[in-house]
């Protein structure tokens, strides 16, 4: 049995020019401070919650062209662990893991052995950066660090600043940043941007995702506002929660950002990334928000270089949905470990 090969959401190489409404877009780079943009955001929290509302009813992908979805789903995960009892042993097995996310006999069920399917990077704390590019080497996978004080972001800034250095210099190919969620609450947009743009200056070659902290900025325009600011200051990604808050990543809150970076890109001609972490942990969430991704920005956002999900807990009930549909049975949850 074989899922449909000729869908986009089986492509795990992304050949597709990144394109929003016919007009192809660049990488985002630093752009001045624009507090115009910053001031004239509005947002109708009725009507975003309201549309998020119909967007697990709006598009229902079933059999082979769900598996296809559920296997791009995969290619854009982040596979993360950031616990206090972290270990080298635990990286290692969720590198392996990152290296093969479907067991063997699912990848021959399902026909897709050409693919070479993986996960879009794994995440860790600094300390295991070098222990995860060592478990990943020849993978081609890249090694993502949370820093800047991660999850709180309330460190000195010359200290988080050197901390995304050390973790480049170590190997990591991504950093996911943390903003001071205080700069949004008092206004502070010059502030704001200057952290940013250092943050992404001390990145280097590494691609930047800036988590907002969504949970914490109590208001959807905060959120945008958050979003539009970041993204003026060179951002590659940005990225909901940290997933340590109360309220994680949810529908309202990544709609107003995806529609944040579609406005930013119709004015500027940059794309920048998206990432939602935390709390998504079904096959049926993964479906939700990559429908919504295909149908605010298009094609080009299903690929791993504009979109990710901070998740690893969704790896398994992905598996026992593609066991379901080469078997017709689900299998338990234990069969399909993910560290």
């Amino acid at each position: 049995m074989a899922v449909k090969h000729d869908d986009p959401a089986t492509s795990t190489v992304a050949t597709v020019p990144v394109t929003l409404y016919g007009r192809e877009l660049g990488p985002n780079r630093r752009i001045p401070l624009n507090l115009d943009w910053v001031e004239e955001v509005r947002v109708n929290t009725s009507a975003v919650e309201r549309r998020a509302a119909t967007i697990p009813g709006r598009r229902s992908v079933k059999k082979a062209w769900q598996a296809a979805w559920l296997l791009r789903a995969i290619a854009c995960m982040d596979l993360t662990t950031l616990s206090g009892d972290d270990s080298a042993d635990r990286v290692r097995r969720l590198c392996a893991k990152a290296r093969r996310p479907l067991q063997d006999h699912l990848v021959k069920a399902l026909g897709i052995e050409e693919l070479g399917l993986k996960v879009g990077a794994v995440c860790v704390y600094h300390a295991f950066v070098e222990t995860a590019v060592n478990a990943l080497k020849g993978s081609g996978i890249p090694v993502a660090a949370v820093s800047t004080g991660f999850p709180a972001g309330l460190s000195p800034l010359e200290t988080r600043v050197a901390e995304i250095r050390r973790s480049v210099e170590a190997g990591a190919s991504e950093i996911d940043i943390v903003i001071t969620r205080a700069h949004v609450f008092n206004g502070e947009w010059n502030a704001l941007y200057d952290e940013v743009a250092a943050f992404k200056e001390a990145c280097g070659p590494a691609h930047m995702k800036s988590i907002l902290g969504t949970g914490d900025l109590s208001t959807l325009r905060n959120v945008a506002r958050a979003s539009w600011v970041a993204m003026m200051a060179g951002t590659d990604f940005i990225k909901t929660s940290t997933g340590k808050e109360a309220v994680n990543a949810t529908l309202p809150v990544s709609l107003v950002m995806i529609r944040a970076l579609r406005e930013y890109g119709e004015r500027t001609g940059m794309a920048v990334g998206f990432k939602p972490a935390g709390g998504i942990k079904t096959a049926k969430q993964a479906l939700d928000w990559m429908a919504t991704m295909k149908d605010e920005l298009g094609r080009s956002w299903l690929e791993p270089t504009l979109f990710r999900y901070g998740a690893s807990s969704m790896l398994g009930d992905i598996e026992r949905q593609l066991e379901h549909f080469v078997t017709g049975r689900y299998s338990a949850s234990y069969r399909h470990p993910i560290a």
